[in-house]
C-alpha cells in the first residue's frame, strides 16, 4: 500500500489552512502542538492549564493566519502568540508577582554537562516563582531583551533585570547545593 503525503510542504499546509481546511488546520497543530506545548509549558507550571494556554494560543495563530505573510520563521511567529497567551494566562491568574528592588549584576550561569543536570535544572525553573521563571524563561530562553520584556510584563527595565538576576541566583544555589551532595558525576 502506497501513503500518499497530505502535504508536502509547509507553505502548503498554512495556504490550505488560510482557505479553511480542517483537515489542513489538524495537520498543522498536530505537527506544532508538541513544540508549542513545551513552550507553554515553560511559563504554566501545570500542565493542564499550560494545554489550556497552547489551545487558546492555537486558536489565536488560526484567527490571525491570514496575516502570516510567510517572512521568516512561521514557528518564531508560533511562539510568539504562545508566550504571549502564556504571558496573558499569568496575567489573568495574577500568579505573577514582581519585586521591585534594583539589581544590576547578571552573572551567567554555566553549561550544563549531563542530562542529570538538564533534568534537575528543569525542576528548579518550574519551582522558580512565576514572576522570576517568566523573566527568566523571556530572557534565557526566548532571547528577549530587557525593554522587551519590560513592555510585555508591564514592568520597569530594573525591575526585569532583577528578576532575571535574583532567577539565576537562586538556581546557581540550588544546583550548587545538588552538586554539593554528591549527585555530580565524575
Amino acid at each position: 500500500m502506497k501513503i500518499i503525503p497530505f502535504y508536502n510542504n509547509e507553505k502548503q499546509l498554512i495556504r490550505k489552512s488560510i482557505s479553511g481546511n480542517r483537515k489542513a488546520q489538524q495537520a498543522l497543530y498536530e505537527q506544532h502542538s508538541p513544540l508549542m506545548l513545551s513552550v507553554c509549558r515553560r511559563y504554566v507550571k501545570d500542565l493542564q492549564f499550560a494545554e489550556d494556554v497552547m489551545v487558546m494560543g492555537f486558536v489565536k495563530v488560526f484567527k490571525h493566519l491570514p496575516e502570516y505573510r510567510f517572512d521568516g520563521s512561521f514557528e518564531g511567529w508560533m511562539r510568539r502568540i504562545m508566550v504571549n497567551e502564556s504571558i496573558s494566562f499569568l496575567r489573568k491568574r495574577q500568579f505573577v508577582v514582581f519585586d521591585t528592588a534594583m539589581i544590576t549584576d547578571t552573572s551567567e550561569i554555566q553549561p550544563l554537562e549531563n542530562s542529570e543536570e538538564v533534568e534537575y535544572i528543569q525542576n528548579l525553573v518550574d519551582g522558580l516563582p512565576d514572576g522570576y521563571r517568566a523573566v527568566f524563561m523571556l530572557y534565557a530562553v526566548e532571547g528577549y531583551k530587557h525593554q522587551e520584556i519590560s513592555q510585555m510584563l508591564g514592568i520597569s527595565e530594573s525591575t526585569s533585570k532583577s528578576q532575571l538576576f535574583k532567577a539565576r541566583k537562586w538556581l546557581q544555589e540550588k544546583l550548587g547545593q545538588y552538586k554539593s551532595i554528591g549527585y555530580e558525576r565524575e
